[in-house]
């Protein structure tokens, strides 16, 4: 248990996500009173499946409501906020844009507003940005110094979320950071249409995984646990002047192709004989992105604990449980 997180006053949003399942966990387990935002009930998510809906305080409601989220910060006296919550899928963005749009640009000013209404309360607040939020860039990796371009849909809605919370950092002084984070995976991730969760089912199935794009895709990965100790870490840390108000990349810096990280799986598996079907339709999405996270460990003295390959086989695990049960 970290003392500095007991009986602290935490309110995670997106708590039913991969992240926020993990995250609130770690809270509950160093001893902070939690409060979630919960807009569908997810029975299938972490947050239930672990039984952490009996730990916490549940508040329900969309990001887009704003009196609901001062009330939640005022009534329950947050000092510590994770803004979580989004709309994460690439492909569900590009369908429908105007309800990503929705709940993370318009969702994210609305919790500042209501942590900027709340500053008596408020400590501390972290907003998820997405390594997305660079858009396309010439020079790789992505330094927290990169310009955020993004261009499609979901990464634009995350560039904005992130300049908005940067906004209130420079006009408001509110103590907010900002990160960006490779893409998660870990136990949890229901979104099987996402290659790690969707390669995995697809593989103790018996079937061959599909891959949307042509592959060559080039992506950054991190592990869900590590990240959300990224978080932790850099909320404990935020009183220090030159942490308050910075973005922080978190990443394992081992950028992977798709169809890499695809027969990683398959290898773990032992399931070479289930080839890739690579359909290659993938559009509307950035072709080559990855993150340095030298920032994070230079300031922070944060490091991922868990190595590709073992969060892979730690995550490859609780599918198969998850899949037995369901």
């Amino acid at each position: 248990m970290n003392a500095f997180w007991k009986n602290r006053r935490c309110f995670v949003t997106g708590a039913t996500g991969l992240l926020g399942g993990w995250l609130t966990r770690a809270l509950l387990e160093h001893g902070a009173e939690v409060t979630v935002l919960v807009r569908d009930r997810v029975p299938a998510s972490n947050l239930h499946r672990l039984g952490l809906t009996d730990q916490v305080t549940a508040v329900h409601g969309a990001l887009e409501e704003y009196d609901l989220l001062e009330r939640a910060l005022n009534e329950y006296e947050i000092d510590t906020v994770f803004h979580l919550g989004a709309q994460t899928i690439v492909q569900t963005a590009n369908r429908n844009p105007l309800g990503t749009f929705r709940a993370n640009i318009a969702g994210t000013w609305n919790l500042l507003e209501a942590a900027r209404r709340n500053a008596k309360l408020v400590r501390r607040v972290l907003v998820a940005s997405s390594d997305k939020a660079y858009g396309t860039a010439d020079v790789l990796p992505y330094d927290e110094a990169t310009p955020l371009r993004g261009q499609h849909p979901y990464d634009v809605s995350k560039s904005c979320a992130d300049l908005i919370a940067q906004a209130y950092v420079t006009t408001y002084g509110l103590p907010v950071c900002v990160t960006r984070c490779g893409n998660l995976f870990g136990g949890g991730d229901l979104n099987f249409n996402r290659i790690v969760p969707g390669t995995i089912r697809s593989l103790l199935a018996g079937e061959r995984p599909v891959i949307r794009s042509d592959g060559q895709y080039l992506r950054d990965y991190i592990y869900v646990e590590d990240a959300a100790t990224g978080y932790l870490t850099i909320a404990e840390q935020m009183d220090r002047g030159d942490v308050a108000g910075q973005a922080f990349n978190l990443s394992y810096e081992q950028p992977q192709t798709v169809l890499a990280l695809t027969e990683r799986l398959t290898q773990l598996l032992g399931r070479t004989d289930l080839t890739p079907d690579i359909r290659n339709e993938a559009s509307g999405e950035i072709r080559a992105q990855h993150l340095s996270a030298a920032k994070a460990k230079r300031l922070l003295g944060w490091q991922p604990q868990v190595a590709l390959d073992e969060g892979l086989t730690r995550t490859v695990t609780w599918y198969r449980d998850w899949l037995r049960a369901h």
